[in-house]
């Protein structure tokens, strides 16, 4: 089988350097490479991408030993059936190390075509290090890097207004351009850099906050012989994720115009505000995880899918979602209903074994942010109780014993919450632990026993769970 290269399929034209990439992981990889390709394909946007090393050790060389080329399989379900679909993607000119090849680096700044930033170096890599400085090559935190190389980008060209870059980062924070945008102003002032200078980044610059949502497993190690019968070159960069798509990105007309998304069939929003969107992910598709992992646990799953596909279990989460907290959420019901059917397609994909015990992880800090929301909006707007989230919550509480029909559970937090759940499993009634463990405003930021008959409806929870099961239990409260 032949080495995957541009010369070894025919593929000789070079696309104009439109993007610097800061990041070449798997995601970045089946996300925004995809997105841009479906935009050189539909549109003829024409945008070559060069993808930076953000860290010392890397895959820029693994990468540019192929050219910068791999093939991008992905899998799922779309309107109920399975979809599996494979394709080259071409639209990486090259990688550049910049521990390596620090002017190489440096000399992206003034390519003239040179529109965009877009970068995913995980929730940490947008830090402030104090110690990097100017001179250092290249300096170690991401916003430090880019500060430097806007700085060349502005000395080249005098400070041409229309030189500025659009920077979108896909780190998985909240307000992810607002916070790399402040990092870089304050490496401005901390290198004593020209006011000038500050004034193009705040001015010629444009930040764009971010929503990216697509499961990524990446490199298929287990399968691989698989995916290899399907290709007929040699690729050591195959990447796979799941069918769904969506990104959400902050912006005007502008930068409609600048990425013309909207001619093609991608799932690519630009709007005034992401917010809307990023509630409607974390309530309903990390709601949904979160509730459903004790619950699920506790009537004996193991995976996500297996939960969705099981006759009690599957109802109850579906339920959960579509008549507790899609009624909390102020978007339009269809648009609500429509993402709804899509994560449960994406729960149910065969093709990725999502382990329940995986995402268990902090699972109180979780449903603080993830599930609580929906339960107080839903009593604010009903003055009643959302019978199977309250469920749910008893069977979050019931998880942290430890242990379920002679069986360890897997429980994983951290140790001063392990240890205060197991000290209040050890009181004398389940209105006691009830009471505790809603009055701890550590965990919820206010105390939940002033819910009018949530802690009543917990502790009533809590025994049937001990006395009946969890698929009676909720059979003989619903």
């Amino acid at each position: 089988m032949q080495k995957l290269n541009r010369k070894n399929i025919g593929l000789s034209n070079t696309l104009p350097i439109k993007i610097i990439q800061f990041g070449e992981g798997n995601f970045l990889r089946a996300f925004v490479e995809y997105a841009f390709q479906t935009l050189n394909n539909e549109v003829g946007f024409n945008g070559g991408i060069v993808v930076v090393q953000p860290i010392d050790k890397g895959m820029v060389s693994i990468l540019n030993d192929q050219d910068g080329l791999y093939t991008l399989f992905t899998k799922g379900i779309r309107n109920g059936k399975e979809v599996e679909e494979k394709e080259l993607i071409t639209n990486i000119i090259k990688g550049i190390d910049p521990y390596i090849n620090y002017e190489d680096y440096l000399n992206l700044a003034k390519e003239e075509e040179l529109e965009f930033i877009v970068s995913n170096t995980t929730e940490a890599g947008i830090s402030y290090i104090a110690s990097d400085t100017l001179e250092m090559t290249p300096p170690s935190s991401f916003p430090a890097k880019l500060t430097r190389l806007l700085f060349e980008r502005f000395t080249h060209f005098n400070g041409a207004k229309d030189k500025g870059l659009t920077i979108i980062p896909c780190e998985l924070i909240n307000y992810n351009s607002d916070t790399l945008k402040q990092f870089i102003l304050d490496y401005v002032s901390l290198w004593n850099l020209s006011k000038d200078f500050k004034n193009w980044v705040l001015n010629s610059c444009s930040f764009h906050n971010t929503l990216v949502d697509r499961i990524v497993p990446g490199y298929p190690r287990d399968q691989i012989e698989y995916y290899y019968k399907q290709l007929e070159y040699q690729d050591n960069l195959i990447v796979s994720a799941e069918t769904f798509f969506l990104w959400v990105i902050e912006g005007n007309d502008k930068l409609k115009e600048k990425l013309p998304f909207h001619k093609t069939d991608l799932a690519v929003k630009i709007v005034d505000d992401m917010q809307p969107f990023r509630t409607r992910k974390v309530r309903i598709l990390n709601g949904a995880h979160t509730a459903m992992v004790p619950f699920s646990i506790l009537y004996g799953n193991e995976t996500v899918k297996e939960t969705i596909d099981e006759s009690f279990t599957g109802p109850f989460i579906r339920s959960l979602v579509f008549d507790e907290i899609i009624p909390t959420l102020d978007m339009e019901k269809k648009e609500l209903e429509i993402f709804a059917e899509a994560v449960f397609d994406r729960f149910r994909n065969p093709f990725i074994k999502h382990q329940l015990s995986s995402i268990a992880l902090n699972s109180i800090s979780k449903f603080k942010v993830r599930v609580l929301p929906s339960l107080l909006e839903y009593v604010n707007r009903t003055n009643d109780l959302p019978t199977r989230t309250v469920f749910a919550f008893a069977c979050l509480i019931r998880f942290y014993n430890g242990t379920y029909n002679g069986k360890e559970l897997p429980i994983n937090d951290g140790k001063e919450i392990v240890a205060e759940m197991a000290a209040i499993w050890k009181l004398d009634s389940m209105e006691k632990i009830a009471s505790q463990v809603l009055g701890n405003t550590v965990y919820w930021d206010e105390d939940l026993n002033k819910i009018e008959g949530l802690t009543e409806a917990i502790a009533t929870s809590l025994k049937m769970i001990e006395e009946y099961g969890i698929k009676e239990a909720f059979s003989k409260l619903s």
